[in-house]
């Protein structure tokens, strides 16, 4: 059994892109590299928004790579940076990634809003435009 983790954060302006664009990198470089990290891909969609899906041995490997490193550096800004965010994540038989429609279905139906300081009116009940499912990068991992 594998474990799924899929975020989406929209960063309410552009002057906080190049911190983002920083944090980001850092947490991908860690994430590849983490204990029990499979596999996963990084989406951006239109107005700043950012996905992130990543497939995981279990919940305990996601837990310990979001609580360290560059991740754990990162998640106290996006308090600030974002008026969207949100999460979702499920245990799963399959040994691949789920598809992206896939996650934005799961998302909208089981995911929950992440603590934002300026919610946008489309925070709350996620009620964001579909995303552009095209586009992803592979964030293979480094072994």
């Amino acid at each position: 059994m594998a474990f799924v983790s899929v975020t989406r954060l929209r960063l309410r302006s552009l002057r906080f892109l190049p911190g983002f664009v920083i944090h980001a990198l850092r947490s991908s470089a860690q994430v590849r590299r983490a204990p029990g990290y499979r596999s996963g891909s990084a989406l951006s969609d239109r107005r700043l928004t950012f996905w992130t899906l990543t497939v995981w041995d279990d919940e305990a490997a996601m837990r310990a790579y979001m609580l360290s490193g560059a991740h754990r550096l990162a998640m106290p800004k996006l308090v600030h940076w974002c008026d969207e965010a949100s999460v979702v994540h499920w245990p799963t038989e399959a040994d691949a990634a789920p598809a992206w429609n896939e996650a934005t279905r799961r998302m909208r139906a089981e995911g929950r809003v992440s603590k934002v300081r300026n919610p946008s009116p489309r925070h709350g009940d996620m009620s964001y435009a579909e995303p552009r499912l095209s586009g992803a990068a592979p964030l293979p991992p480094v072994r």
